[in-house]
């Protein structure tokens, strides 16, 4: 059931608390604590098994409450912010000091995101009304997991113990992209729907590489995204000759792909769309819903090369480290 007002007004005393709670964004589902309180953030870290160096993503209501965590905002983060919030983008700007350490996992700089789904904004401007500058929300699910984009993904992680406001399926589907502003060029540390070219053309100037001196960022460990089921990348024509024959015996192998495996036993497919916006919505559904089935293994088609499927891509990389 979709959250009602009442939800809202409930979900967002729970925060002003220093309680935590999910909430649903256009990319996937967060597992939120109010960002100014390290007590309430800790809470975050230790129910996903997270560790406390890893910084979370902190979710704002407003530009107007960027300025309680950062300071020192550079044009360029500035042109971002105009272009694309509120939208599935992070970025990473100078930390003011004093404010959010633990949500920043103890550097100087700190990530923002102003969401778009309905519910979120909702959630984040009652709190605000509360005195809940910012929300830290990660994805609501166990570190290093297949990210939730559903509120039954959300109970079947942390029980029914946990308040999860309902906001239907996320509409993006893979985390928001994540740019590091505080730095003169600035770098694309995390891809996400939003193309390295869209973000080029706003910024007219070209993304750096993360490198050495890159802030830590949620989601850019190389393992992550996993499911408990092994996951293979295969390119198209090494796959389809290997669905040609049958999977090794008292296997159950599921595949995510194009290509449909040959008739028998032993298989549990699930078509991949075309569309890379498709697959991104579909991808880690489908690899829960896999998992559930309890196969062996995961074999995933590999996408195409292309700006569109970068975020995909990432994700499916991580995955199968």
């Amino acid at each position: 059931m979709i959250a009602t007002a009442a939800d809202l007004a409930a979900a967002a005393q729970r925060l002003a608390a220093g309680e935590l709670v999910a909430f649903p964004t256009e990319t996937v589902y967060g597992l939120g604590a109010r960002a100014d309180d390290d007590a309430a953030v800790a809470r975050i870290y230790a129910a996903k098994g997270r560790p406390q160096q890893h910084p979370l993503i902190v979710h704002v209501a407003s530009l107007a409450a960027v300025d309680v965590f950062a300071q020192d905002i550079s044009p360029a983060a500035r042109q971002l912010m105009a272009a694309f919030w509120p939208g599935p983008l992070t970025l990473i700007v100078p930390r003011r000091p004093g404010v959010a350490a633990a949500a920043a996992g103890g550097q100087a700089s700190i990530g923002l995101r102003w969401p778009s789904h309905p519910v979120a904004q909702a959630l984040l401007s009652r709190a605000a009304a509360l005195g809940v500058a910012g929300v830290a929300g990660p994805s609501a699910n166990r570190f290093g997991r297949v990210s939730p984009t559903t509120a039954a993904h959300v109970v079947h992680e942390f029980g029914p113990e946990l308040m999860v406001l309902d906001g239907g399926a996320c509409e993006v589907g893979i985390e928001s992209a994540i740019v590091d502003c505080t730095r003169e060029q600035p770098a694309l540390l995390r891809p996400g729907q939003l193309t390295r070219e869209r973000l080029q053309q706003v910024l007219g100037q070209t993304l750096a590489e993360p490198d050495a001196s890159s802030p830590r960022a949620s989601g850019t460990l190389a393992s992550h995204y996993a499911p408990a089921a092994p996951v293979q990348l295969w390119l198209p024509p090494a796959l389809a000759e290997r669905l040609r024959q049958p999977p090794l015996a008292q296997q159950v192998i599921g595949v995510y792909s194009r290509l449909a495996p040959a008739p028998g036993p032993g298989w549990i497919h699930r078509p991949m769309a075309t569309d890379a916006a498709a697959v991104a919505h579909d991808l880690f559904s489908v690899l829960r819903d896999l998992d559930a089935a309890g196969v062996n293994a995961i074999w995933v088609e590999r996408p195409p090369v292309g700006a569109d499927w970068e975020g995909v891509i990432d994700r499916l990389q991580r995955a199968s480290a």
